[in-house]
């Protein structure tokens, strides 16, 4: 769980005191299966302390499922253009895993995660549709789900065809497929090229972590079926043979107990971070086709602003009953065009700092993620080398001389 704040000076007063150090800490906890078959689906309580005035209360605790969460995520990517929405984790199409415990488990650790990344972004934690989902009840958000406003009238499949449309249009601007008006900045190209190269090598990273992992479970298997054909083998014995081929049993099948949980470690604390920080890029992708668009409508505008302008200059000389509808309709492109470069600027702005902020969390987190990488397997070797090692006198004793 993270704990999100917002610094300020000042001693730690009273939980709601408006002197107090600032708090907003998330917890995504207790994940259960409601209803049956297609209708199926995992709630979540989330737990929200904090001592923020503009909440409710010190705690709340409301009961959201998948798709609240998909609700603040499109919100938040609709409203703060050129911040980096946290991404969530995708939807299992496999019915048999979608209820696993290991799926159910993976994606409650994926949606703290999550919510924990907005509460803590110093903009996104200020936000209206945070506050609602940490606190409205469960009939309030089931109405916002189905509040058509905006990009919200657009059914599930429409939103997958805009955002498969964006990623196929930052590819396109990136791989020089098509020529639009487009910014000849040598640090956002910098940029864009980066983000493709990162996402590339991430998604080779994860594919081998989940081989690694695929690797351990098969290993632990085998080292199960192993050991018990080794303790009936040793059971047919009845000898010193045979007690050695038992304790050899017994051994193989704690050492596949020892790779099980590794894989499991090794799934939750590497492998699942990599397929993170892929799902990550993919949201800088959708903010960069953002600040593509903007710059298009800002081009655009401008051009549009000129020919408006250039034609009242000759209505001026030639039509002087139009000129003031002419002015009229100029101003109000003019206006419309401030607020484009406006709404570029601000993307540029963000994305300047969220990029900083971003490399600085990746290093930090993929530190993390490698470390604890390396010392599970040096923990799992050890343990492997140890426990053979110590059933290496008992199985000599049956050896010739």
């Amino acid at each position: 769980m993270i704990t999100a704040q917002r610094s300020i000076s000042g001693p730690s007063q009273s939980p709601r005191s408006p002197s107090s150090q600032p708090y907003l800490s998330v917890s995504v906890t207790d994940p259960v299966k409601l209803g049956n078959g297609v209708q199926a689906y995992i709630s979540y309580r989330v737990i929200t302390k904090t001592n923020f005035l503009e909440y409710q209360g010190p705690e709340k605790i409301v009961i959201r499922r998948y798709s609240d969460f998909v609700w603040l995520r499109d919100r938040l990517f609709e409203k703060y253009k050129g911040i980096f929405i946290p991404p969530l984790p995708e939807k299992s199409a496999v019915e048999k895993f979608r209820f696993s415990a290991e799926f159910i488990e993976m994606r409650r650790q994926a949606l703290d995660v999550f919510v924990n990344r907005i509460a803590s972004h110093h903009e996104l934690q200020q936000s209206e549709d945070l506050r609602t989902f940490l606190q409205a009840d469960e009939e309030t958000m089931e109405r916002l789900r189905f509040h058509e406003t905006g990009i919200f009238k657009k059914k599930p499949a429409d939103l997958m065809q805009i955002f498969k449309d964006v990623q196929s249009k930052v590819s396109d601007v990136v791989l020089g497929k098509e020529k639009p008006v487009d910014e000849s900045n040598p640090e956002y190209e910098k940029l864009k090229h980066y983000i493709f190269e990162l996402e590339n090598h991430l998604a080779e990273a994860q594919k081998h972590a989940y081989r690694l992992v695929k690797r351990h479970r098969e290993l632990g298997q085998s080292l199960a079926d192993f050991g018990k054909a080794a303790k009936l083998l040793g059971a047919s014995e009845g000898n010193a043979l045979g007690k050695a081929f038992t304790e050899l049993g017994v051994k193989s099948e704690t050492l596949s107990i020892r790779l099980q949980k590794e894989a499991q470690q090794l799934l939750m604390n590497f492998e699942e971070p990599l397929k993170d920080y892929v799902r990550a890029v993919q949201s800088i992708k959708a903010t960069i086709a953002e600040r593509a668009n903007a710059f298009r409508q800002q081009c655009e505008l401008a051009e549009t602003i000129k020919l408006k302008e250039i034609n009242l200059d000759k209505l001026m000389l030639t039509r002087s009953d139009r000129v003031g509808e002419a002015e009229h309709e100029y101003n109000e492109l003019k206006a419309e065009g401030e607020e484009a470069t406006r709404r570029f600027e601000t993307i540029v702005r963000r994305m300047n700092e969220e990029i900083v902020h971003f490399q600085e969390q990746k290093t930090t987190d993929m530190g993390v993620a490698f470390h604890e990488f390396a010392k599970g397997q040096a923990r799992l070797a050890n343990s492997i080398a140890d426990a053979w090692r110590s059933l290496l006198p008992k199985l000599e004793s049956c050896s010739p001389a």
